[in-house]
């Protein structure tokens, strides 16, 4: 069985189409911004930090003690999930005195948090390596 699913996976010849694989190698960002996507993504693959770009999502401007009761979090957890999204642009602070504000960075956040949310509320995840399911 695994020889059929690796027969499937493996190309007999190592190009079909010459021109499409140009063209999309033209078109693939460069590999600094790839790297820059796969940290973004790798952000957000944290539940906690998760939990707290949702809160944001859904209540806008929050302190870190508001966000910590929020998330039931600590706030020492939150300030340092903070401190990682803030550095890579997921969110921004406003300072205010002595409190400081977190909010999304831009439109483009809530628009990646928006998609996520709609892409898994009308799917079910398949998680082959916990059900032996590979397809």
């Amino acid at each position: 069985m695994a020889s059929d699913l690796a027969s499937i996976d493996s190309c007999e010849l190592k190009m079909i189409d010459p021109d499409k694989v140009d063209l999309v190698r033209r078109s693939l960002p460069g590999a600094e911004d790839v790297l820059e996507l796969a940290d973004v993504f790798s952000l957000l693959g944290d539940p906690g930090r998760l939990r707290l770009l949702m809160s944001l999502l859904e209540g806008g401007e929050m302190c870190v003690c508001d966000l910590a009761a929020t998330t039931s979090m600590s706030e020492s957890s939150v300030s340092h999930a903070l401190r990682l999204l803030r550095a890579h642009r997921v969110v921004s602070v406003a300072r205010r005195g002595r409190m400081a504000y977190y909010r999304l960075d831009d439109g483009h956040v809530r628009m990646l948090l928006d998609l996520g949310l709609t892409h898994t509320g009308h799917t079910v995840a398949i998680h082959p390596e916990t059900t032996g399911v590979n397809e």
